[in-house]
């Protein structure tokens, strides 16, 4: 299990996993941010905690995509 873990690190950074990663986390990220904090941007009401939370809206879809993409490939 662990060795797994280790590869799932090292492909976080995998050019390979990373442009299918990087194109899942813009377009969940960019519609998970107008669902969450469109109001509060549109209102200038955003404080550091919800810019906290807009990186994690974006971070959170690329690690569950590169999960994907390494899990289904090192099963193989």
């Amino acid at each position: 299990m662990f060795t797994f873990w280790r590869g799932y690190v090292i492909a976080l950074g995998d050019r390979r996993y990373a442009k299918t990663g990087i194109k899942v986390a813009v377009f969940v990220g960019t519609i998970l941010l107008v669902i969450n904090h469109g109001k509060a941007i549109l209102e200038s009401t955003m404080t550091e905690e919800r810019w906290l939370a807009v990186g994690l809206t974006y971070i959170v879809p690329y690690l569950v995509n590169v999960h994907g993409q390494y899990s289904v490939q090192s099963h193989d």
